[in-house]
């Protein structure tokens, strides 16, 4: 039986001072193991969502449940702690040490965890991010991919069971981001529940589910399969079409693609490519 991670019942949220809600009779289900990317314009709701589901807000209508715990109720949030970590845009916020392995160990020290406890988790995330070997260098001394790699050990030291990834890509270069992807991918293959935030085509690619979201609603939620297939559904909802795509399409027009390479992409691009 597939176990629910995030659990949004009704879900709505008005911050102090505003005329209308940023989050909208929400109802959504993310299960165990599933990787959701949310879409969107700027101010549609999706940090809203994620800040729901990561118990920094509350809902002020319905509720939300987090690992089957209304994120309403302190005691149970209390023992849910360290179950779902975040992952913000910019990770010079998100540095809080001199040192990588001490920026690493912050968060189970928080836990208050015995010491070799702590070694061993601060360990394991380092070498799943590949900083292992920069354990002792300088945090700020890192590239920009690098101490988002950073920031992503910091949230797997806690060892959740879900990773909340707020546009925390949209920083990096063309390698860093790859890189970063990367890590996502091996921690999904291992069980990780992962909800991110992306304005990239090509990271909702990846995802097994979409889900869009427009003034604080959501208007469409589904596989990438549907939301990329030939009626461009994206085009149709004003996003962009993913880089590979564009370029997939453009090599097979002028008979570029090797031979073994055509059939992967006529799949995956269906009637795109025509």
């Amino acid at each position: 039986m597939t176990t629910c991670v995030f659990s949004l019942r009704g879900a709505a949220f008005r911050y102090k001072g505003a005329s209308s809600d940023a989050l909208r009779d929400a109802n959504i289900d993310i299960s165990e193991g599933e990787w959701t990317t949310l879409l969107g314009a700027n101010g549609s709701g999706k940090s809203t969502l994620a800040k729901i589901c990561s118990a920094l807000l509350l809902p002020t209508q319905g509720d939300c449940f987090v690992m089957g715990a209304n994120s309403k109720d302190e005691a149970a949030m209390e023992r849910n702690r360290g179950k779902v970590a975040l992952v913000f845009q910019n990770p010079e916020d998100q540095i809080v040490a001199a040192i990588v392995e001490e920026d690493a160990a912050f968060g189970p020290e928080n836990l208050a965890l015995p010491s070799d406890e702590i070694r061993r988790r601060v360990d394991k995330a380092l070498e799943t991010v590949g900083l292992y070997e920069e354990r002792r260098r300088s945090s700020f001394s890192l590239s920009g991919g690098q101490k988002q790699r950073l920031a992503l050990a910091g949230a797997l030291a806690l060892e959740p069971e879900a990773l909340i990834i707020d546009e925390a890509t949209s920083m990096l270069d063309p390698e860093g981001r790859l890189s970063f992807l990367s890590c996502l991918e091996s921690l999904q293959k291992s069980g990780m529940t992962i909800l991110q935030i992306t304005h990239r085509m090509e990271e909702a690619i990846r995802a097994d589910r979409v889900i869009i979201m427009d003034h604080g609603s959501v208007v469409w939620d589904g596989v990438p399969a549907e939301f990329f297939d030939e009626r461009g559904e994206y085009l149709k909802r004003g996003f962009e079409e993913p880089p590979e795509f564009t370029l997939r399409r453009e090599l097979m027009l002028r008979g570029l693609l090797p031979r073994d390479v055509r059939a992967e992409a006529e799949e995956m691009l269906g009637s795109l490519c025509l």
